[in-house]
């Protein structure tokens, strides 16, 4: 039977720009694999959620595995808070939540902490607030937990139950229905968490916005005072003295099993707690692999010689890689190509010298366009190739988002893309 090897490019779309000449990161890197891929396929455009939808990571994976995201979708929050292994009853509020840097007032200095808050200061800062911290009302906890550098999840407990209509108070990601939003302009200041109009006075809404408030000024008070804190402002770097918080979700979400919703066993590489969150709710098998060091010719070589030796346990092989997205918030259009330019050729060079391109379909995507001019995520749409196990090319001759458009799949949307590929691997009917 042949084999399924599915990647994303996380936030690998994008639009032309002057940094490059005006052409896109993806069009000014360096990619004779992913170009020779494209060339012996199919190309498209995918809407990962829908169009004119900025998406978020969360709902664009839960869509480019073929699930429907307004149905399923709970909140990022308790997809990160379940990867961390926190529990998650209904009633319970589940944040993703970053360390920041808070200025004077509400103004933020720094959504991220300058991208250079460690795992390990991060873990500390987070064993000061779960043991300093404390909240009055409503016989309310909370557990906190910092993940990967400046990330982190929160779930706050109450036993009177707490509603998840509430505003984010990260000023970057709006709230439309259940979905988070990234916003593509906003003024650098934490806001107030309120119940959402949809909520309007229920009880759950309003204790929920006042403890979330209660946490994040006792919170940034403790902060402000931690050792860890205190060597980074010593040093010249910006002290984490603020927690940001958005995507609130009250229950976990129920997916029917992936294994049995296309009869083909799935496993994955994930990096981030959400894809990890989303991946065993699914029913994917986590495939262990060290956490990236940062170093391309390390990481991705890796990654490659685990694929190659994976694809023999399992059907499907699901694999997200995170590079171009950061550069990408942070504006370095330079940094975005020479981050898919390693992926080419540390990633995909080591994978194609060996793979059976025969009898494994490789389709490589995006979750969603994170543009470089903007720092932030649009509702452009992604490129999409298909190649290998016996797909017929169409032509496309280079991977990009400009060939991809005029490529034989035309527009797509992201629940779509599971469905095509598991008709390129499904014998053909008889007539």
């Amino acid at each position: 039977m042949k084999k399924i090897l599915y990647v994303i490019l996380d936030g690998l779309g994008d639009l032309p720009t002057k940094k490059l000449d005006g052409v896109t990161p993806l069009e000014a890197a360096d990619t004779p694999n992913m170009d020779k891929l494209a060339s012996l396929g199919v190309s498209g455009s995918v809407f990962t959620v829908g169009k004119n939808i900025a998406p978020e990571s969360d709902i664009a994976v839960i869509s480019i595995l073929g699930y429907d995201a307004h149905k399923y979708y709970t909140g990022r929050g308790p997809l990160e808070s379940y990867a961390e292994g926190l529990d998650i009853s209904k009633g319970d509020l589940a944040y993703r939540v970053n360390f920041a840097t808070r200025g004077e007032g509400r103004d933020i200095l720094d959504r991220r902490v300058g991208r250079n808050l460690s795992t390990g200061e991060a873990g500390i800062l987070a064993g000061e607030i779960n043991k300093k911290v404390s909240l009055d009302k409503y016989g309310a906890t909370f557990e906190f937990k910092n993940t990967i550098g400046h990330r982190g999840v929160l779930v706050i407990r109450s036993p009177k139950g707490l509603s998840a209509d509430v505003t984010n108070t990260d000023p970057a990601y709006d709230k439309v229905g259940v979905f988070g939003v990234a916003k593509e302009i906003f003024e650098d200041k934490f806001l107030e968490c309120v119940p959402t109009k949809e909520a309007g006075g229920e009880e759950k809404a309003k204790r929920a916005a006042e403890l979330t408030n209660e946490f994040v000024e006792k919170s940034s008070k403790v902060l402000d005072g931690a050792e860890v804190n205190i060597k980074r402002k010593a040093s010249g770097k910006l002290p984490a003295n603020l927690i940001l918080i958005r995507d609130g979700g009250d229950s976990l979400p129920v997916f029917p099993d992936i294994n049995k919703k296309y009869n083909l066993d799935f496993g994955c590489f994930v990096e981030m707690p959400v894809e990890k969150g989303i991946a065993l709710l699914t029913g994917m098998k986590v495939v262990d692999l060290p956490l990236p060091t940062g170093i391309p010719e390390k990481d991705y070589p890796l990654r490659a010689e685990r694929a190659l030796k994976e694809l023999s346990n399992f059907d499907v092989l699901y694999i997200h890689l995170k590079g171009p997205d950061e550069p990408a918030h942070d504006g370095d259009a330079a940094k975005k190509r020479d981050s898919i330019s390693s992926i080419d050729k540390f990633f995909f060079g080591p994978l194609l010298k060996d793979v059976d391109l025969d009898n494994v379909v490789i389709a490589i995507t995006a979750d969603h366009s994170t543009v470089c001019d903007k720092k932030a995520h649009t509702d452009d749409p992604v490129p999409l190739i298909i190649s290998g196990g016996g797909v017929k090319s169409d032509g496309t001759p280079v991977f990009s988002e400009r060939a991809s458009s005029s490529g034989s799949l035309g527009e797509m949307l992201g629940y779509q893309i599971m469905g095509k590929l598991v008709e390129c691997i499904s014998p053909p009917k008889n007539t």
